[in-house]
């Protein structure tokens, strides 16, 4: 009796916890406000200074993405004299050459828009970046793990930013030693420059990595993580580059990264860092109560690049190519079954690209040939060698 009782009341407690349940469904936002977005680093040494300017938009637009174009973009000293004019590169990207900035002076971002709207940065110090160490890379959990070492033996830095820009041969899943000419509607041999079995292919660095010393003693990063790569990853397949950028951060910079980080990549479950309101250093002149988003620092960049081989992963690595290609089907000039002229049908009207010729007892009677995605991997790279690039 008692054991049908208790069984009885969890039963109720069931019915009573789903019971109160409701469906809650959050109003959709509908403010029309599309917030200024600056990205950049005011660069006071020997590199360039690029600056990205767009505004935010709503889950609900089809856009992802919204340049601010036309505008008047310059770099300010607190004490007067030289203002250092930013030139448009289109689609919201400016850039100025190497200003050499004076480290005794502090720089803000002066922006004009379009619309005569104008924002500026706080004046900020420039704060000197420490030299990058060594970059290296371990093997764990079935990815290569790279990362970064450095310190500042003044022990004055404590704030780090990264990112990076990567580089990476390839090749097609097959050799392709021909080509169809259209205008002359046939099969020839490719020329020296019409190769497409080896290519090249870049990617950059799209998520916030940062770093701190402030807790520890001596101001010294060891193996910071800066990324990971699949094992099976076509950029392990043949010869890998990555060129790792570092800037110095002030401590209210680093807070507004790790701030932005935790809003942009740590929101997966309510046991996860809650949104926090980003509150940068820059600000609409006539309007301070315009949120507008982004942090301007001034430094120097610091930047060394490392290659990994193939032959520096163990040897069940084997990169994964990123299209189903099976095997390589036939095309006959004349088939003598159906005397269908299939090097016709499948390769010069058809779109398949051919590889090899087929030969039977030392007559050519056709071509091997396979679809473009598998034979020409200019789809999705190049096959111009990067200025920068050093085989083994």
């Amino acid at each position: 009796m008692i054991k049908d009782n208790y069984i009885c009341y969890l039963i109720f407690l069931l019915v009573m916890a789903t019971g109160c349940r409701k469906p809650y469904n959050p109003p959709v936002v509908s403010s029309d406000n599309h917030y200024l977005v600056v990205e950049g680093v005011i660069n006071s040494g020997n590199d360039s200074t690029f600056v990205s300017l767009s505004k935010t938009v709503k889950i609900s637009e089809d856009v992802k993405t919204q340049p601010v174009t036309d505008c008047a973009v310059a770099v300010e000293s607190d004490q007067g004299g030289a203002t250092y004019d930013l030139q448009s590169l289109g689609d919201g990207k400016y850039f100025t050459g190497p200003m050499h900035l004076d480290v005794t002076k502090k720089y803000r971002l002066h922006i004009t828009t379009s619309d005569r709207k104008e924002y500026a940065s706080d004046y900020v110090a420039v704060t000197p970046t420490p030299p990058i160490d060594s970059i290296g890379f371990v093997l764990k959990n079935n990815t290569v793990q790279v990362y970064v070492n450095t310190h500042d033996p003044a022990d004055k830095t404590r704030y780090y930013r990264w990112d990076y820009a990567e580089t990476w041969r390839f090749h097609a899943r097959f050799n392709s030693d021909f080509l169809v000419d259209h205008v002359a509607k046939e099969v020839r041999g490719r020329r020296t420059g019409e190769e497409v079995y080896y290519c090249f292919a870049d990617d950059r660095s799209s998520n916030i990595i940062i770093g701190s010393s402030a807790k520890l003693a001596q101001d010294v990063i060891f193996q910071g993580p800066i990324t990971a790569i699949p094992r099976d990853a076509e950029k392990l397949e043949l010869r890998y580059s990555i060129l790792l950028k570092q800037y110095a951060l002030t401590k209210d910079g680093y807070q507004f990264w790790e701030n932005m980080r935790k809003n942009t990549e740590q929101l997966g479950s309510i046991f996860d860092a809650q949104p926090t309101q980003l509150k940068g250093n820059i600000h609409n002149i006539n309007n301070s109560a315009e949120p507008v988003i982004g942090f301007i620092t001034v430094t120097n960049t610091q930047s060394k690049r490392i290659y990994i081989d193939n032959s520096q992963l163990p040897d069940d690595w084997i990169a994964k190519y990123p299209y189903d290609c099976g095997m390589p089907d036939s095309a006959r000039y004349l088939n003598p079954k159906s005397g269908v002229a299939e090097v016709n049908a499948y390769i010069i009207n058809g779109g398949g690209i051919p590889l090899a010729k087929i030969f039977v007892e030392g007559i050519a009677i056709g071509y091997t040939y396979s679809s473009e995605v598998c034979s020409v991997c200019t789809i999705r790279g190049r096959t111009q060698r990067p200025a920068f690039w050093k085989d083994k």
